[in-house]
């Protein structure tokens, strides 16, 4: 199990404005429209693997409800790009379905601003919800994982019975403008991925300040030893339906960045696969880094992209296998494996950062120790 790794800041500094630059500079110059748009899709992943990373990397919860978080998210933001779309009018296939008035559910969609925090809110609020009557009951483990896998179902199958609502199985489709800019201009698809790198970013900033916290040092303590934890005074429900709203939120966000560069949201994309898919970007590229989190995201779905435009049929099985080889040959993921052959090269930082990050359990119970005597 992978611990937080303590490396300088000044080199994760540099390492962070290469990537900027990278991102932000390089490739909008060297990659054609299509190829941006894509990689802004791939870049929305790497923000949802991100939560998914902090839940199961660092506090030890394997969710398989991030896709269904992910998908509201995008489903909240789809709803207001449909109503500027059409403008005055009901969407298109509302009247197909007899539906002559605009619903109610509707009704706050019509606004950006409250489109996009209802994007982030209400995954949290879903996830708190859920996460408090769970980790109340002490449900954690496989539990966990089956619970949030068939919540993710349900919901699916309900939004699939919706035709009048969000047209079911065909999902929103009319999203045409953006704030007024077409969705199908180049300008507006190369827009839309600077933000996506921007938010990343922030994001990523966010994760690490947080996982190197003391709150980061709570959620370790929570996964190697929540007894231990739950003993020296702290509250584990508290904490799990913290960092899981948190996951959820960020989730959410990368859906309602993920709709305007696609042009579609439907259950099939929130559905268990999807959640199942996001664990494989992280398990791939490394839990408890963040950084394994992102260049899964990217890695995996870049190499999807490359075996189903070449082989359709199949490119499943090869989905397949290499999530069985890496949790076979590289358990923690590539970066966990470059790490381990890092520390063979200089094992005396091999005995630092083990001397550095065992004492994460104590420096809790010195500050409990601290908190209790005042």
């Amino acid at each position: 199990m992978l611990n937080i790794r303590r490396a300088n800041p000044i080199i994760q500094g540099i390492v962070f404005a290469v990537c900027a630059v990278i991102f932000l500079f390089v490739l909008p110059q060297s990659l054609s429209t299509f190829q941006i748009n894509l990689l802004g899709r791939f870049l929305t992943y790497a923000i949802v693997a991100l939560g998914l990373d902090l839940i199961w990397g660092y506090s030890g919860m394997l969710s398989l409800g991030q896709g269904l978080f992910f998908g509201i998210g995008a489903y909240c933001f789809a709803m207001y790009l449909n109503l500027e779309t059409v403008g005055k009018n009901l969407p298109d296939f509302m009247g197909l379905y007899g539906v002559t008035e605009l619903p109610w559910l509707w009704q706050p969609f019509h606004s950006p601003v409250v489109a996009l925090i209802l994007a982030v809110v209400v995954p949290m609020i879903l996830a708190a919800l859920l996460g408090f009557m769970i980790f109340r009951s002490r449900v954690q483990g496989v539990y966990f994982s089956i619970i949030t896998q068939a919540l993710t179902s349900i919901v699916a199958l309900l939004l699939i019975g919706q035709q009048q609502l969000i047209n079911g199985t065909n999902g929103i489709t009319e999203m045409r403008t953006i704030f007024g800019a077409k969705l199908a201009a180049p300008e507006t698809k190369l827009n839309l991925y600077l933000v996506t790198v921007v938010v990343l970013g922030i994001v990523f900033i966010a994760c690490r300040f947080l996982v190197t916290s003391r709150f980061g040092r709570i959620l370790v303590a929570l996964r190697d030893d929540e007894n231990r934890l739950r003993f020296m005074g702290y509250n584990p429900v508290l904490v799990k339906t913290i960092v899981f709203a948190l996951s959820a939120g960020i989730a959410g966000i990368a859906g309602a960045l993920f709709v305007p560069q696609v042009g579609i949201i439907a259950p099939k994309q929130l559905d268990i696969v999807a959640s199942i898919e996001i664990v494989i970007w992280v398990a791939v590229g490394g839990r408890g880094t963040l950084v394994g989190a992102i260049l899964g995201a990217i890695l995996v779905n870049s190499g999807k992209s490359a075996v189903s435009t070449k082989y359709p049929d199949i490119w499943q099985l090869f989905m397949g296998a290499l999530f069985i080889g890496v949790v076979l040959l590289f358990p923690e993921g590539i970066i966990g494996a470059v790490q381990k052959l890092w520390q063979r090269i200089t094992p005396t930082r091999k005995v630092s950062t083990e001397l550095a990050e065992t004492d994460s359990q104590s420096k809790l119970e010195m500050d409990a120790a601290n908190a209790n005597a005042k």
